[in-house]
């Protein structure tokens, strides 16, 4: 039998994907925003596809405040923009 793909939800698409195809952004218990390279690390979770399009709607639509339930900082976005593009 074939082993279980864990899916998640983009916060700016809103589209179900692989886990290993998004970037886990988590919020720790210091109210620190960091983005989660190993998929590990303790904290509340939200995903964004690993493009720069999907974050722009996730700024907009607000998807990571709302699944990370506080306020983010521009700072933050910035610095996943600039993770982004480092990907790409």
């Amino acid at each position: 039998m074939a082993k279980k793909l864990p899916l998640r939800q983009c916060v700016g698409c809103n589209e179900m994907k692989n886990k290993k195809e998004l970037i886990r952004v988590i919020k720790t218990k210091e109210e620190e925003i960091l983005i989660d390279a190993t998929g590990k690390q303790n904290g509340r979770g939200a995903y964004v596809c690993k493009s720069i399009e999907c974050l722009q709607k996730a700024v907009k639509n607000r998807g990571l405040e709302r699944s990370l339930k506080v306020q983010i900082p521009k700072e933050v976005y910035e610095k996943l923009t600039k993770e982004l593009e480092n990907l790409e």
